[in-house]
């Protein structure tokens, strides 16, 4: 980290053992942190050129990028563009660049060597939802992400299985990930939609919670958990994004 403190910078160790001694003191100094602190400590501790945050353009996504362009509207945006996503996704993209005066979004896809080898067909999804994940969002996000030693997400704790305990900071490989969202409430989320006049996702009025591929999302049944309908019947919960190192 080249703009860590020089407590830090002093020790010696592999790179990602100095990351998660970092992350550790971070998650403990941020634990109680509102987002904007925790973007504002991420800026910090990396610089603008060294941190980006990773967004979907999804149902909550317009939260945290609310956030990000009240602290710093230069931060770099990676959207990942699979090939797969609804139209309505891309306008979306479109409509929070604008309103929120977003300065640099980044669309990022796959390599269509990668594509033509695995899936020509464009069936992958449907025989190994895993490896379509990998070739579609997990090697371009990596990609994407070898220029930053940081990266925000919207991860909240409210939405449940895997995120139920995530850390304010955790280590990525030799990356820091902040989840600066991490302890928000979905009441909160909810009250800054209102306050904040941000538009919903052109999709959630057609009753989709949680929106990804076209293929892996379905509405969600009322009482359902609001990510019930990403990968329906198939076992699977994420991508591969939050449980597969970037570096």
């Amino acid at each position: 980290m080249t703009s860590a403190s020089p407590s830090f910078l002093s020790e010696s160790g592999p790179a990602s053992t100095l990351t998660t001694v970092l992350a550790e003191r971070l998650d403990r100094d941020l634990e109680q942190a509102a987002p904007a602190e925790v973007i504002s400590a991420a800026l910090k501790v990396v610089g603008r050129s060294r941190l980006a945050v990773v967004s979907s353009f999804g149902t909550e996504s317009a939260a945290l990028l609310k956030y990000v362009a009240d602290v710093d509207p230069a931060i770099p945006v990676v959207f990942l563009d699979t090939g797969w996503l609804f139209e309505e996704t891309l306008t979306y993209r479109d409509t929070l660049t604008a309103l929120l005066g977003l300065q640099d979004v980044r669309t990022i896809h796959p390599l269509e060597a990668d594509l033509d080898r695995e899936d020509k067909d464009r069936e992958l999804w449907l025989s190994n939802p895993d490896r379509c994940c990998f070739l579609r969002k997990v090697e371009p996000l990596a990609r994407a992400l070898t220029p930053f030693e940081a990266w925000l997400n919207g991860r909240k704790r409210f939405q449940g299985g895997d995120r139920a305990a995530i850390p304010v900071v955790e280590a990525d490989g030799e990356r820091l990930k902040f989840n600066p969202l991490a302890n928000v409430t979905q009441d909160e989320l909810k009250a800054l939609y209102a306050t904040m006049n941000l538009p919903a996702h052109p999709l959630v009025a057609s009753g989709f919670a949680s929106i990804g591929c076209m293929p892996c999302t379905s509405r969600t049944l009322p009482g359902e958990d609001p990510r019930a309908g990403r990968w329906r019947g198939k076992g699977k919960t994420e991508c591969g994004i939050h449980v597969t190192k970037t570096s």
